[in-house]
């Protein structure tokens, strides 16, 4: 198993500067950590006093302090995207690092984005089937054109020096799971599953592998929050769904002392998980740090578990 982490980019009220700086420090933290893989979220037209920082500059600051021999990636939500930009991210995103790059992809949610972003929640489906094809087509050298995306002609360079990591983001429904075993290096698992739906979709998702005759590799999503003392993360979790974060129960959150939260781990890969992805949960900066710093040791464990 590895276990990775995807960096919070929204930074409620924390000014421009120190919201770069925040991401910028949980990065150097994750590094310090031996954490197998980093990502970044994506998001737009975030209001006023968000603060996201935006997916791509944030990747390629963060690609000066990250190690080049472990992945780094992204999280693209494809139907708010020109395909042709997304690979030309990616290509020159990729030529930056020794490992390979995760290209993630989403299928993005809520009218309202879609409005901002001038594009339709109705085609969010085949947008993103298209936009694969265009942007795999890109990354392989080819001239792309699509007439459903009104592209002609297009090539892009550079390119990326080794393959990428393909982690199709989707939720449990058999076109959504099928869009991940047909055309993914891996399916990226949202984080409100609890584990009895894990189990569930992982079985499906092995099925439609062995259907198209892909291999099966399982990342799931996590926001998680780790601390020293094991009571005092259970009070602060419980504390946060008490006051309705993010609309998660504790089914689907994982909070405690390394030992508690090396334990959740273990169920999930028991029942077929293969990538963690950690969020920390939204807890001041000094906590998260040390969260991210004691997942450093949750990995460590894990690793002496499976062997």
């Amino acid at each position: 198993m590895r276990i990775g982490i995807s960096i919070t980019s929204r930074y409620v009220g924390a000014g421009p500067a120190v919201a770069v700086a925040n991401a910028l420090a949980r990065a150097k933290v994750a590094a310090h950590a031996g954490l197998d893989h980093i990502s970044l979220g994506d998001h737009h037209s975030n209001g006023l006093d968000a603060n996201y920082v935006q997916n791509v500059p944030m990747i390629g600051r963060i690609m000066a302090d990250w190690p080049s021999d472990r992945p780094i990636g992204g999280l693209f939500l494809l139907p708010l995207w020109n395909p042709v930009l997304v690979a030309e991210q990616v290509g020159t995103l990729a030529a930056m690092t020794d490992a390979p790059f995760i290209l993630q992809t989403g299928i993005g949610w809520g009218e309202a984005d879609f409005a901002a972003m001038g594009a339709r929640l109705s085609d969010r489906g085949r947008h993103t089937d298209e936009s694969i094809r265009v942007i795999k087509a890109l990354l392989a050298g080819e001239t792309a054109d699509s007439e459903m995306l009104n592209i002609g002609g297009a090539s892009i360079s550079p390119r990326p020096p080794r393959p990428v990591e393909w982690w199709i983001g989707s939720g449990i429904g058999d076109v959504p799971l099928r869009r991940a075993a047909g055309e993914g290096d891996a399916w990226y698992a949202h984080p409100g599953l609890a584990l009895s739906e894990v189990e569930q979709a992982v079985a499906r998702y092995r099925a439609l592998c062995d259907e198209y005759g892909t291999t099966p590799r399982v990342a799931l999503r996590r926001d998680i929050l780790v601390c020293s003392d094991d009571n005092e993360a259970l009070k602060m979790g419980r504390d946060m769904i008490a006051a309705g974060y993010r609309g998660l129960d504790e089914s689907q959150l994982i909070f405690g002392g390394v030992e508690r939260v090396t334990e959740r781990f273990a169920e999930l890969a028991a029942v077929g998980v293969d990538d963690i992805v950690i969020r920390t949960m939204n807890v001041p900066q000094s906590v998260a740090l040390e969260s991210i710093a004691l997942a450093g040791d949750v990995r460590s464990h894990i690793c002496s578990h499976m062997r």
